[in-house]
């Protein structure tokens, strides 16, 4: 029967090349999706850098057109002062040369004296109305210099505004980006679990006559002495019948699958908390699950199961199912378990 079932093999057509440029196409669409979700991601914190720093550039402008505006505005209450007070002067140095000509015409004499102080006040009221001539072009130009600001200052907060318009504008596209991969995840999850289900229930078909075999939550657990004699890594020859309907099933699974879901079979080996006696092959039971978790690996990659899609870990006895020590808690806790996960 082996030799026919060879034969029948043999005659099958090659589809190992095809699956193999098929795997490598999907892992370079892959690698180039990756590139182009992190360009997009270094260009986005670059634009939100850049951003950054002109906010800084702006809020410094402004700071420093604030405190010119402040200083221009006291030199406008100073002037204005100066320019009161000097309209003070002149209307008393008015008030005295009305005085003074009224002297004038009552005395020849005092109009004499009182000439020479008119040409005096005059001459110096002159000069104030020169100063207070001044003092108003100088308050112009303050005020055109004001006006200059404002329009300064609306256009740092016109580019203000623009800037946060486009980091908000950043922000949704990175949450959109965000959205659509957890969704993404999401149907992957919900489509290996699919096919999880599938495997699961196509292996109660085949194996449903052996009691030792069995499913725990996600997990397809072989009790050891079904494939292994005790204390040894070699499958007996009723475990490599058994493995051989698992590996007709994990090779249906496979033909199902969609080439995007990059799945596993993860392969657990589990010993009981008996230590090993250390003068076989194996030190502890660490290296005993490892080895057996590899020979079952091995076995169905010679029945043609990817390599890619299997995965061997050992876990010695540190992760039992039952915590007693019975005969019968001991034989739970020594197993292999197959799992089916996503890469």
């Amino acid at each position: 029967m082996a030799t026919s079932r060879l034969r029948r093999r043999d005659t099958r057509p090659d589809f190992w090349p095809g699956f193999v440029d098929a795997m490598a196409t999907l892992l370079l669409v892959i690698i180039f999706l990756l590139s182009i979700f992190m360009l997009a991601q270094f260009f986005l914190s670059q634009q939100l850098s850049g951003r950054d720093t002109v906010l800084n550039r702006l809020n410094a402008q402004i700071s420093e057109l604030t405190e010119l505006l402040a200083l221009e505005r006291a030199g406008k209450r100073d002037l204005q002062d100066q320019i009161a007070s000097l309209q003070l002067s002149l209307g008393e140095a008015s008030n005295e040369r009305d005085r003074l000509q009224g002297l004038l015409s009552s005395s020849s004499d005092a109009a004499s004296q009182a000439g020479g102080q008119i040409a005096v006040l005059e001459g110096e009221i002159d000069e104030e109305r020169q100063v207070s001539q001044r003092a108003l072009a100088q308050v112009e130009i303050l005020n055109q210099q004001i006006s200059a600001l404002r329009r300064q200052i609306a256009a740092l907060e016109a580019a203000l505004d623009a800037s946060e318009d486009r980091d908000q504008e950043s922000q949704a596209k990175i949450a959109d980006l965000g959205r659509r991969l957890n969704v993404a995840l999401a149907q992957r999850v919900q489509e290996l679990s699919r096919y999880r289900s599938d495997f699961f229930g196509r292996l109660r078909e085949i194996l449903s006559q052996r009691s030792d075999i069995r499913v725990v939550g996600d997990r397809f657990v072989f009790q050891s002495e079904v494939l292994f004699p005790s204390g040894s890594d070699q499958i007996n020859p009723d475990g490599q019948e058994e493995l051989q309907k698992l590996a007709e099933a994990i090779l249906e699974l496979d033909a199902q699958i969609p080439a995007e879901i990059n799945w596993v079979l993860r392969v657990d080996g589990h010993t009981d908390s008996r230590p090993l006696s250390g003068t076989g092959r194996f030190q502890n039971n660490w290296q005993l699950s490892a080895a057996r978790a590899i020979s079952v690996v091995r076995y169905l990659i010679d029945q043609g199961v990817d390599p890619k899609r299997l995965v061997a870990a050992g876990f010695g006895e540190f992760q039992p199912l039952d915590e007693g020590d019975s005969d019968e808690a001991l034989a739970r806790n020594r197993r292999i378990e197959l799992k089916l996960t996503e890469r």
